[in-house]
């Protein structure tokens, strides 16, 4: 059973948020400001839904504390701020995904679960392309020898690209495999996901783009 986190200082909304995803089988917290949240706690959350406006910290600072205490956890900002600098921002400070409100309580049942699903899933194989190794079993990765600490999309991200090297994998394919297949808003996630990989992975095997398709991991 997932523990999610609901970060919301909306009374209703915080509420039925809660009850709607207990009701879907999982455990949840909910805290109604960016100050409540305990982000040192012992029992870190599978899943964290987080407003950005809130009352005391910009849900973008919570976000960032939250990533460099709970590295595996996938958060899920849901916001009426639609601008897409806010997105970039959210996306920079370690969110997986962005949905803008007024959202749909079934689309964002089967985003949590598809996010659920995908981080708990290993695919049994190590693949090896130069001095790149990607476990997919352990969800690890290492640069000649050395391991290279990856968000949970970003390691889903690469383990997409490394299973197919040398293969352009469309825009549209990385969105519906990474994060859903009824995608339907921007991609702009994944060029923030892209662009943070490889600055972790530094010099090859390249992600190449291919203007107009998709991206490509060059075989090194």
């Amino acid at each position: 059973m997932a523990l999610l986190w609901v970060v919301e200082d909306d009374d209703t909304i915080r509420g039925v948020l809660a009850s709607r995803l207990e009701a879907e089988g999982h455990r949840v917290r909910a805290f109604p400001d960016g100050s409540s949240v305990p982000v040192r706690a012992a029992d870190p959350p599978d899943l964290v839904l987080l407003d950005l406006g809130l009352p005391d910290l910009d849900g973008t600072e919570v976000c960032r504390r939250l990533r460099l205490e709970h590295p595996d956890a996938v958060v899920v900002v849901v916001t009426a701020r639609a601008d897409e600098m806010d997105v970039v921002e959210a996306l920079e400070a370690g969110a997986d995904d962005y949905l803008t409100k007024p959202v749909r309580f079934t689309e964002l049942a089967a985003r949590v679960g598809a996010h659920l699903r995908r981080a708990g899933a290993g695919g049994g194989d190590r693949i090896v392309l130069g001095g790149l190794t990607v476990d997919r079993s352990a969800r690890r990765v290492s640069r000649e020898g050395r391991e290279v600490a990856l968000r949970a999309k970003e390691f889903d991200l690469l383990a997409r690209l490394a299973a197919e090297p040398g293969v352009v994998v469309t825009r549209e394919a990385l969105m519906s495999d990474v994060w859903d297949e009824h995608w339907s808003g921007s991609t702009k996630t994944l060029d923030v996901h892209i662009a943070a990989l490889r600055r972790k992975l530094g010099p090859g095997p390249a992600i190449a783009t291919v203007r107009g398709h998709g991206y490509r991991l060059e075989r090194g």
